[in-house]
């Protein structure tokens, strides 16, 4: 292939994913609006708008402005940050099924803050909610990369994620049943299904912090894991710190996902869906697909949030529920997909 016939094909991808890209923006910011306007009172684009600059009704101005908009930017900052800490956790360790659920850190970071609430020792609005919930998802990240090692292979990887996972989710159910408080455990049961009603500017000035601390510290990386692609020993002849690398990606996916645990409770699946969807617009190339999968997560989201406003139901249907709902059966056609590599096609 001539010179002329490389930088074309070059100048298409960059096309397709600007383009890609462009469509998703747009994606991200209808949704937003109908996220707006969705709800026991039913408001248009138009009237969302109005009385997000002020206009309109009063009682539009405050559906808007107080009761739904902390819940949007709740559902866009945590299923960017969800997105956007899967690509960087699968390309770390250039594995496509790596994800922060499958590696148990929204469930050690729930562990964290239901230890938190049941001691009595913090309520679901203070601060040390978070800080227990990062160190928590923190520990998690880093006792998978220890156990598993740095050359794991798939199988190790789901092993242990599934390890530490099942841990946390037994310290958590045996902390509420320790708990003498029938009302706290019941609480807690219910903010661990994954929510983001009756949310409040409160929970976002809670959350967001650590979620945007979390976001700049993994796109500050994104030269290196392009690097990563070639290897470990290539990388670090280019330059790249792998150790520094490593630490600095658990911690950025730690403050992320603890933040948003903090407030949403458990919300799987996001991480995994979402830099999938992203590849064959975008490529695999994993400093390109950071952004994409921030978005596509905000995306997945917002959308699961509408979604469960607007099924029937005698109840309130827990977004973390539709989302594993979605997310498991494309879990397990991940898994079919990689067969090979968990020991030629067992499944």
């Amino acid at each position: 292939m001539g010179v002329e016939a490389v930088i074309a094909v070059n100048a298409a991808a960059a096309r397709r994913r600007f383009g890609a890209t462009a469509a998703l923006v747009a994606l991200v910011a209808l949704l937003v609006l109908v996220s707006l306007g969705t709800g026991a009172v039913r408001l248009s684009p138009v009237a969302v708008v109005e009385a997000l600059f002020g206009g309109g009704s009063d009682v539009a101005q405050v559906i808007v402005r107080e009761i739904r908009l902390p819940r949007t930017i709740l559902a866009l900052a945590i299923g960017a940050i969800l997105g956007l800490s899967g690509a960087a956790l699968q390309g770390l360790l250039r594995n496509p099924l790596a994800s922060p659920s499958l590696f148990g850190a929204p469930q050690s970071a729930a562990f964290g803050a239901v230890l938190v609430i049941a001691l009595g020792l913090a309520d679901v609005r203070s601060y040390a909610l978070p800080v227990v919930a990062v160190i928590a998802a923190f520990g998690s990240v880093f006792a998978l990369l220890a156990i598993a090692g740095r050359n794991a292979g798939l199988l190790i990887l789901i092993l242990a994620g599934l390890a530490i996972s099942s841990l946390a989710g037994a310290a958590t159910a045996l902390v509420m049943n320790l708990s003498s408080n029938p009302f706290v455990v019941l609480e807690i049961a219910f903010w661990l299904l994954g929510s983001l009603e009756d949310r409040s500017f409160e929970h976002v000035m809670l959350a967001l912090p650590f979620i945007i601390a979390g976001a700049v510290i993994l796109l500050s990386q994104r030269r290196a894991f392009r690097a990563l692609t070639l290897g470990e020993e290539t990388a670090q002849s280019l330059g790249v710190d792998v150790a520094r690398l490593r630490l600095l990606v658990i911690l950025g996916v730690a403050l992320g996902v603890g933040g948003a645990v903090a407030v949403s409770g458990t919300i799987g699946f996001i991480g995994l869906v979402a830099p999938h969807l992203m590849r064959p617009l975008i490529g695999h190339d994993p400093a390109r697909l950071l952004v994409p999968s921030a978005f596509a997560g905000a995306a997945l989201l917002l959308a699961a949030d509408i979604a469960v406003r607007i099924i029937p139901s005698t109840s309130d249907i827990k977004v973390g529920v539709l989302t594993s709902i979605i997310g498991v059966p494309f879990f397990l056609y991940l898994i079919m997909r990689e067969r090979r590599a968990l020991g030629g096609g067992i499944l």
